[in-house]
């Protein structure tokens, strides 16, 4: 066991003792800085319930993770959370929207289970950027049965489908994170995706 700290007079000064922010004072930081971290949100995703919901997570990641850390620490590390949820609202975006894609590619193309499509698709998210508020609905509610039915998938087809459109990592890398080879990797991912494609088919959901 290591031996206890000491200040300067040979005193023990346990961990307690140590500054760390109060309930109360994480509970003011966070309300002095709620306001100016929502109009930092809405600045970069353009849309009010998006933003609150990423200033929520990023105040709920905070108090959770980080609430027992000195106060002067605080305002940077809600600054790189915050920072972080906004990455993963526009990654979380672009990537449903080449979910969609994905799937009507598979449901109408190639039975070749190396076939990614992926290699093709370079810009899968900007053809949805112009859809009505109708065409946004629907496509909300398919993305959420998409999501079900992913968490349906066999264990490896699921790994690789998501290292490869939700991480976006290459084949090169799923592969190596996956400890198989490059071909596996497109098999998997032509597997999951025809199944996905089969089982929206199967609900009615055309794409």
């Amino acid at each position: 066991m290591a031996p206890p700290a000491h200040n300067k007079e040979g005193r023990h000064a346990p961990v307690e003792d140590l500054p760390l922010p109060s309930r109360l004072e994480l509970s003011d930081f966070l309300a002095s800085v709620e306001k100016r971290a929502f109009k930092q949100a809405l600045f970069a995703v353009r849309n009010e319930e998006s933003a609150l919901d990423i200033v929520q997570d990023a105040m709920l990641k905070l108090a959770e993770k980080y609430g027992d850390k000195p106060l002067e620490e605080l305002p940077m590390l809600f600054q790189r959370i915050l920072q972080n949820v906004i990455r993963d609202h526009y990654r979380r975006q672009k990537v449903r929207s080449m979910w969609t894609t994905l799937l009507s590619a598979f449901s109408s193309n190639s039975e070749d289970e190396d076939y990614d499509p992926l290699e093709m698709l370079e810009s899968a998210d900007s053809e949805h950027k112009s859809e009505s508020p109708q065409a946004q609905l629907e496509q909300h509610q398919t993305l959420s049965v998409i999501e079900k039915e992913i968490e349906k998938l066999p264990t490896r087809q699921r790994e690789a489908f998501l290292m490869r459109y939700w991480e976006e990592m290459d084949i090169a890398e799923t592969a190596a994170a996956m400890g198989c080879s490059e071909g596996s990797v497109k098999t998997h991912c032509s597997r999951a995706t025809h199944t996905l494609a089969a089982a929206l088919a199967a609900k009615g959901i055309t794409l």
